[in-house]
């Protein structure tokens, strides 16, 4: 069945002034280019509002600078990209899942479960855990002993918690995420490895987000940490005693190497390399393809890839590199044959 709201409603939940009739129906959302007639769209990057004359919109959701430009209804607020969210939540297609345990999910005598959860096909839960009330297990979903959720937990198809995970309130994670994996710790021996056996755990607060295939390393000594209120997108690897601070969002492709503390409220572009035994303080803000090598103790921005170029240039600025060695070598030899001269 297609949900529907009114713009009136549509203004009273996320908070914006209505500018327009507030009884058109609206029963979708969309891009400024493709919305319909019933749909609401919005303008969160200013380089699109050019579209707003063209859009066939139901309304738009703009910040107050941009309403003017609206030639239908409106739905103003300060945070229209907030607004959007908001709505697209109302307009949720996920599949609706009944509370129950399916036949086939296997669930240890000793597990504690709460009230209206659900548990899917094949799942697994084992000794000792306890799963909070409205929790959804997906199917193939595999938690090892000792693990705990909070209420409202979301476990999509085949996420796999090892033993002696802790979950907070509403934490989602998606398929193919394994959480609470041996860390890579190993001691070298005349050219073998022996495995250090890896006794934390991993803690993670409410309101986290993890995205499909990302990896969560479990404590060596101690546990592995994740506060409040961060998001972790796809194929994201945290190595082992890692601890990121509340409301920090990380993008797909980057890895964090053991025992580094990333800071409350950052961010991390993809693909970024994060080395061990590192200190990044609250509020940094790193680029795409950085490699971070030392501790950061001043927030702000920072970044060490290349920007594209040409390939031609990009191999001539690669020579030019290799050479920066030796040009600084000549340049300290000619300013200390100036000072002799002096």
């Amino acid at each position: 069945m297609t949900k529907q709201f009114t713009l009136a409603e549509l203004a009273s939940h996320i908070g914006a002034e209505l500018r327009g009739e507030g009884s058109t129906q609206i029963s979708g959302v969309n891009t400024l280019k493709d919305a319909g007639r019933s749909e609401v769209s919005f303008l969160a990057n200013a380089s699109y509002r050019s579209q707003l004359a063209q859009t066939q919109a139901a309304a738009v959701i703009v910040n107050p600078d941009a309403a003017a430009d609206v030639s239908g209804a409106a739905l103003v607020l300060a945070n229209p990209y907030l607004g959007f969210a908001q709505v697209t939540q109302l307009f949720d297609n996920r599949p609706p899942v009944s509370p129950g345990i399916h036949p086939t999910a296997v669930i240890a005598d000793t597990a504690e479960i709460g009230s209206n959860v659900s548990i899917g096909a094949h799942a697994v839960v084992g000794e000792h855990c306890q799963i909070g009330d409205d929790c959804e297990i997906g199917p193939g979903t595999v938690i090892n002993a000792h693990c705990v959720l909070g209420q409202g937990c979301l476990l999509n198809a085949n996420v796999t918690l090892c033993h002696d995970v802790v979950l907070g309130e509403r934490v989602r994670i998606q398929s193919g995420a394994v959480i609470g994996g041996d860390g890579f710790g190993f001691a070298p021996d005349n050219g073998r490895w022996h495995r250090i056996a890896q006794l934390g755990g991993v803690r993670i607060g409410s309101d986290v987000e993890i995205g499909v295939n990302t990896c969560i390393d479990r404590g060596a000594l101690g546990d592995t940490v994740i506060g409040n209120n961060v998001i972790l997108d796809n194929l994201i690897q945290i190595g082992h005693n890692v601890q990121i601070g509340d409301g920090t969002a990380m993008a797909a492709c980057t890895g964090v190497a053991g025992s580094t503390t990333i800071g409350k409220h950052c961010t991390i572009a993809g693909a970024v390399g994060i080395a061990g035994h590192l200190q990044l303080c609250d509020g940094v803000h790193i680029a795409a393809m950085a490699l971070i090598s030392k501790s950061i103790t001043e927030p702000g921005a920072y970044a060490s890839g290349t920007a594209q170029m040409p390939m031609q240039e990009w191999r001539r600025s690669a020579t030019r590199f290799r050479q920066l060695d030796s040009i600084a070598k000549r340049l300290q030899q000619l300013e200390k044959g100036q000072k002799g001269k002096s």
